[in-house]
């Protein structure tokens, strides 16, 4: 099992990945998921620019890693880093945001994922990392403290969302 950058020889997995997000109907987390790959060149330029800083998220910041996490040659999650906090990430995203097909959640990969993600962070020049949650996302917040999170202050978002801020130190 390894993090993996977004890469060609992984299209027909991550389709895959994609396929069933949108046929769960669910939320699809990280927004980078969001993006349709059926351009899939179109897709893996948006991701490098995002690392590069080109591709500019409104109230977020400019510059974010995605990296795919891989088993078995199969894509399992999408992991986002953001390579430094806004104020809107400081109370509403955090450094890093993450998301486990659904056929494979409770299965310890988001765990895995996450613990994998802070050697990127530490690549950044990172020291700690800031992950936020809605309140009623108790796999979420299982993980988190799994990996070692600490309770900030919580927030209340613009549509009245009580999310739940944590601390990893690296």
């Amino acid at each position: 099992m390894f993090l993996s950058q977004p890469t060609i020889e992984l299209k027909e997995q991550y389709f895959d990945f994609y396929e069933e997000w949108v046929k769960s109907g669910e939320e699809m987390v990280p927004f980078v998921i969001k993006k349709n790959p059926e351009n899939f060149h179109s897709m893996m330029n948006y991701l490098s620019n995002c690392e590069k800083g080109i591709e500019p998220q409104v109230d977020w910041v400019p510059e974010n890693s995605t990296y795919w996490l891989v088993d078995n040659n199969e894509v399992i999650g999408v992991i986002n880093l953001r390579h430094r906090l806004s104020h809107k990430l400081f109370n509403q995203g955090g450094h890093i945001g993450y998301g486990i097909r659904p056929s494979k959640r409770r299965k310890g990969y988001a765990t895995t994922m996450l613990l994998l993600a802070f050697e990127k962070a530490r690549e950044l020049g990172l020291k700690k990392v800031l992950l936020v949650c809605n309140s009623s996302n108790n796999p979420s917040i299982k993980v988190i403290l799994n990996n070692g999170g600490i309770r900030d202050t919580d927030f209340i978002d613009e549509e009245n969302n009580l999310l739940k801020r944590f601390w990893i130190k690296l």
